[in-house]
């Protein structure tokens, strides 16, 4: 579904989504905010500077020639996914985004950990790596921008990337090719598309999308002109919490109900399980996962329900490993974003 065409921004259903354990290319959702720009993979290339011992251009053969090639399954979501929901109870500022705009990729490129160390990165723990793309100008700024803690960058395992194939394929135009950033566990506004700047910084990227967009404000601040003297005082969301959403419900029999659906969960995205409830969150019925893979892939799962031909409502709710639980609502905020209350569908 189409949401806007100037920058287009369009997501799929949820019910597609959840017939694939990768998200194939057609249905990845698009979220922009400026035009799509294509670059010449051969010409195309990234500059580190900043808190580096040297300052180096890499083109992407460079990237592909001088560090080893990894591989990472991570889902990417947007902080606006299921911001239609949270936008029945009160107007948000933004695109009214249903629960589509999430993706499960098979991403390949280089460690970003292995550019740092190669520049001889100076790290004292308290620094931010800044990205940026000059790709073109954004609706609330002349560039796009963001920042992650250096303990993410440099994490072994934290999976962080200058990705420049999906699913096995060339990164294509729409998705940030040649060369984005993945960073597995984060929200998708940190993994920036067409990436050409990585600056190691002693404060977060100054970037509108890094600072004044992002964040989760206290329900009370109804405007953005209310807003606007907040955005400083409230911190850029890293990780958003675990989620779950009933995506189809198909009747196999006149008694019977298949449901499917997909859960994240959140900061490792490591969900334990996922139950559904038909009877308004009284009773809970433990749903079959039937797909994981890796600590930042999402969670396929589905149940099988019997239940007359009567309509009805369902609901899904995700637990972590650690114990955090999915909850029955979510405090509005006026971006709308990091809505998780219980996943809900009809028949």
């Amino acid at each position: 579904m189409v949401k806007s065409t100037e920058p287009l921004n369009a997501e799929p259903s949820a019910a597609a989504l959840v017939e694939f354990q990768l998200t194939p290319e057609d249905l990845f959702f698009c979220r922009n905010h400026g035009p799509i720009r294509e670059f010449d993979p051969d010409t195309y290339s990234v500059t580190v500077s900043g808190g580096v011992e040297k300052n180096v251009t890499f083109s992407v053969r460079d990237l592909r020639t001088l560090f080893p090639k990894v591989h990472v399954v991570a889902a990417i979501q947007c902080a606006g996914n299921r911001r239609k929901e949270m936008s029945a109870f009160k107007e948000v500022k933004g695109v009214l985004w249903k629960d589509g705009v999430i993706a499960n990729v098979k991403w390949s490129g280089v460690r970003l950990c292995d550019v740092l160390n190669h520049v001889g990165v100076q790290d004292d723990g308290q620094s931010h790596v800044c990205f940026a793309s000059h790709a073109t100008l954004c609706q609330d700024d002349e560039y796009y921008g963001s920042s992650v803690p250096i303990s993410k960058a440099m994490a072994q395992d934290g999976g962080v990337l200058l990705a420049f194939e999906m699913n096995d394929e060339d990164l294509s135009p729409h998705h940030g090719g040649p060369l984005r950033l993945v960073v597995p566990g984060y929200l998708g506004a940190r993994w920036v598309k067409w990436l050409d700047t990585i600056t190691v910084s002693a404060s977060e990227s100054p970037n509108f999308y890094q600072q004044q967009d992002y964040k989760i404000l206290p329900p009370n601040v109804d405007t953005l002109d209310e807003a606007q003297v907040l955005w400083s005082k409230y911190p850029s969301i890293t990780s958003l919490p675990i989620n779950s959403v009933v995506a189809s419900i198909t009747r196999v029999s006149p008694s019977s109900l298949l449901i499917k659906g997909y859960a994240v969960g959140g900061a490792e995205a490591n969900v334990a399980r996922v139950d559904i409830s038909v009877d308004e969150g009284d009773t809970w019925h433990p749903a079959r996962i039937t797909y994981h893979e890796g600590p930042w892939s999402w969670t396929l799962w589905e149940l099988m329900v019997e239940n007359s031909d009567e309509s009805g409502k369902m609901y899904s709710r995700a637990t972590g490993e650690d114990g955090r639980q999915q909850e029955k609502e979510c405090d509005w905020n006026i971006r709308g974003v990091a809505y998780n209350a219980w996943g809900y569908g009809s028949w």
